[in-house]
Formats: C-alpha cells, structure tokens, sequence
C-alpha cells in the first residue's frame, strides 16, 4: 500500500507539473502574440479586458481612492493617509518617517505599494498605497473588500475614518498663529500664513481669581461640547469673548492659554489694514474650524461711532480717482453674529481693548460677545501665583506686607511679573518688589495731589473769569470806558 500511495503522489506531482508548464508555456506564447502582431496602443485595452473578464469572477470590490478631485484636495484621501499611520500590519516591510520642524511627533506613513490590512465590524479590509507618475506624481489609495461590505464601507467604514482621522490630526497638530497675507489676497488658501506658536502660557501660570478663571474654563468646556445644542437652537457654533482692562494685565497671555488648553490655532486679524467688508468676508471663510479669531485693541482699529453703511473717500492713485471703502460697523456686527458668521463651525472670536467706554453699545448687546471678561490689575491671589510660577515658593514672610501693597497700588501682573525676575534670590526678588510697590503708591499719590491742585488752580482762575466778566458788564451797562471803576 505504501509503494502504491507513493506511485499515486508522484503521478499526482507530474501531473500538476504538466499542467504548470502548459500554463506557462500558453502564457508566453500568448505574450508572444500580443507583442509580435497586437499594436502597442492596443495592449492597455486588451489586458483591461482580461482583468474585467477575472474580475467578473471575484468577489472582491476596490475602491479607488485618488489624492485630489480635479484640482481639489481629495478629503478622504487625506484622512486615510492620516487613519492608516497607526494602522500598519506586522508583515509590512517599509515605513516612511517625517518630523517637520518643532511638530509634536512624528509623521508615520506606509511606503509605496505595501499592503496594509484592517479590521472593521468583524470584516477585513486590504489597502494598498500607489503612486504612477505622468508628468507629476499621482497618488492614490486602493481599498479592497467583500462586495457584500460595500453599504458598510460607504455608509460606515469611511465616516468612522474620516472622523478618527480628524480626532488624530487635532491631538497631534502643532499650535499655530496666523496672520494675513496681503499679497495672497486673491486665493482663499493663500490669504493666511501660519507660524507655529510656542506661547508657553496655561491656565495655570495667569495671574488671575480663581473663580474667574474656573469660570472661563468651565465656559470653553461647555463650548467645545454643544455641537448637537447649536443646531438644535439654530445658532451657529461660535463663541464671542470680550477681554478689557489696562495695558499688561495678561490679555495676549489669556489667548494664548485659551488656545493651548483647546489646542486651536489662533488667526491674528488687523482690521485697519482691510480695504472694505467683502475682504473681511473672505478672510472669515478663510479661517479653519476649531480655530481663536482675534481683533486686538478693537476701539483703535476701526471707528465704531459711524453706523453708516460703506463710507468711502476718494484717494488719487496713478492718476486716477478710486474709492477706497473702509471696515465698518455695520460690516463687523455681520462679521460677528449675521449670516457670514455661520461659515464655520466650533469658533472663537476675540476682541481686546483697553478702553471699554469707547465702545459701540451696538458691539456690546448679548449675543455678539457673549462674555465679558475684565482683565483687573494684579490682585493678592495673582501674585501668590506669579510667586509659585516665578520663585518656586508658596508662602513666605513677606507676602502678608506685599498684598497689603498690592491691593492700593494699582499694578499689573506684567509689573509684578518683571520685579520677580530682576533677582535670583527668593528674598531679594520680595524685597525688590516692595520697593517698587512703594514706589508706585508714592506715584500715584503725587498725581493724586497734582491732580487736586490743578483742579483748585482752574477752579481760581474760572473764579476770577467770571468775577472779570460780572465788572465789565457792570461797566458796559453804566456806559464806563473798559477799566475805569467808578468810585464815591
């Protein structure tokens, strides 16, 4: 029996060896052909052909995913590109590895046709990096499964990536700040130049209260988390912040905090520098999503006092006369909460000053900028902070004497801030500090008697305006030359 099963395993073998080489043999005879007697332009059809005739006979669908749609980025695309870089298959033999300048992390993508497997739902889905080159490389994803997964794919698989891919770039993005480009003003992704921030303010190193800061936190919390809510009211996902008070009170540090703790990028927008409204419409389309708009110093930079419409003045340019239009308060209140303000979701605007009076009442109704925020001078709780921050220290025996201090001088936490930092020395950084505190009171209660005796010097001199005044109409109705007194 075995002689027998061993005659039967090497028929067996000849066979499928036969069969091989037949195979192969009609194979190059047919390559053959196609190459000898087939034109060339023809041989792209043909093999098309033949892979449709096998692939009538699979059960496996692909998906072709191409880097761009026409010329516009291809969003799923990317966020394969993304999804896929934690998702690399232990059979695969190539990685490729990027890190650009001062990003968080590195890049990790797979090479160039290795095959990367994934696991969905229970269901196993193949894909494959390719790149061809014509004139510019052209890139794209092929994703292969069971034709019976392919509602699951469209209506599931490729959601769940696109917003896995969206969660992974938002944690591992590097901070950046974003100014307008003037000279790209014609394309919307050119109107922007972004910088990385290293701002290293948090929540923890701003000298402000306590309860106003856990009120700030809470408030972007609660933000961050009502998409469904906004839609729900019919309300575009944004948040207005209005942030007043003296120079150096840490409103700069407060927006760069904010956008730390959300991870968002901050957009710099300089208003005196727009030729009109439409330009500020187009910078706002321009702003991504999960982003901090910012208008600094807002009573400075556009006249909020002139409600017309579009004022413009005729300015002559090369020799002829054209109109320049101006940002105007009609166009920043439709910026802030009119139709254009909906042109994006999860945003923050800004607007600092340092002089709220001096604003618009039109700017400040509820709905526009839905929190006030005063950014007060240094306070007792502030500079304890500074002292951790700065010193290391939490307590020491001069505190008791410099918040006392403190509370009657009137000085900002970038003052106190730039005291701590003149000494190494714990006690001689204090002890700078009073003196300075000193300093200021004095300061401020010189100008205090200055101010008094001014007033009492105007008040005299108004006192003998009008005493002058009361004479000479004493003069003028008795018919007197100017100077002359009558006397008895």
């Amino acid at each position: 029996m075995s002689s027998s099963s061993a005659e039967s395993k090497m028929a067996l073998a000849k066979t499928v060896l036969s069969t091989f080489g037949s195979v192969v043999a009609t194979a190059m005879l047919v390559r053959t052909i196609v190459h000898d007697y087939i034109p060339p332009e023809l041989h792209g059809y043909l093999f098309f052909g033949l892979r449709n005739i096998f692939t009538k006979f699979s059960n496996q669908l692909t998906v072709v995913i191409d880097e761009f749609d026409g010329l516009v980025n291809n969003e799923i695309y990317e966020a394969a590109a993304i999804y896929l870089g934690n998702k690399l298959s232990p059979s695969i033999h190539r990685l490729k590895v990027s890190k650009p300048e001062k990003e968080k992390s590195f890049n990790i993508a797979t090479e160039r046709n290795e095959e990367v497997t994934d696991t969905y739902n229970g269901q196993t889905f193949k894909w494959i990096w390719l790149c061809g080159q014509t004139e510019s490389e052209i890139r794209s994803f092929e994703l292969t499964f069971h034709k019976k997964n392919k509602d699951l794919v469209l209506n599931s698989y490729l959601p769940y990536i696109m917003k896995e891919a969206k969660l992974q770039k938002h944690e591992n993005k590097t901070i950046k700040i974003h100014t307008v480009d003037y000279q790209g003003m014609c394309h919307l992704r050119d109107m922007w130049k972004p910088v990385n921030l290293d701002h290293p303010a948090t929540f923890k190193t701003i000298a402000m209260e306590l309860d106003q800061k856990d009120m700030i936190l809470k408030d972007l919390e609660r933000f961050v988390k009502r998409k469904d809510y906004y839609r729900k009211v019919g309300k575009a996902w944004k948040r207005g912040y209005l942030l007043f008070g003296p120079p150096g009170t840490g409103k700069s540090s407060l927006i760069a905090a904010m956008a730390n703790y959300l991870n968002f990028d901050i957009y710099d927008l300089e208003l005196t520098a727009l030729r009109g409204n439409s330009e500020l419409r187009k910078l706002l389309v321009a702003t991504a999503n999960k982003s901090i708009l910012v208008v600094e110093d807002i009573d400075c930079t556009i006249d909020l006092q002139d409600n017309l419409a579009n004022r413009a003045v005729v300015v002559r340019s090369n020799g002829f006369h054209q109109p320049e239009s101006k940002v105007t308060l009609s166009g920043l209140l439709n910026f802030i909460d009119g139709l254009w303000s909906s042109c994006g979701d999860e945003r923050i605007i800004i607007f600092t000053t340092n002089h709220i009076e001096k604003l618009d009442p039109a700017l400040l109704r509820p709905g526009r900028m839905d929190v006030h925020i005063h950014m007060a001078y240094c306070t007792p709780c502030g500079f304890k902070l500074l002292a951790t921050t700065y010193l290391g220290i939490k307590d020491h025996k001069l505190f008791k004497e410099i918040e006392e201090l403190i509370d009657i001088a009137n000085v900002t936490p970038a003052e106190v801030a730039e005291q701590l930092l003149k000494e190494d020395e714990v006690e001689d950084a204090l002890k700078g500090l009073i003196n300075f505190l000193h300093k200021r009171i004095k300061e401020k209660e010189e100008e205090k008697a200055k101010k008094v005796e001014i007033t009492q010097v105007e008040s005299v001199d108004e006192k003998k305006e009008n005493d002058g005044n009361g004479i000479k109409g004493n003069e003028e109705e008795k018919g007197l030359p100017n100077g002359e007194v009558k006397t008895t």
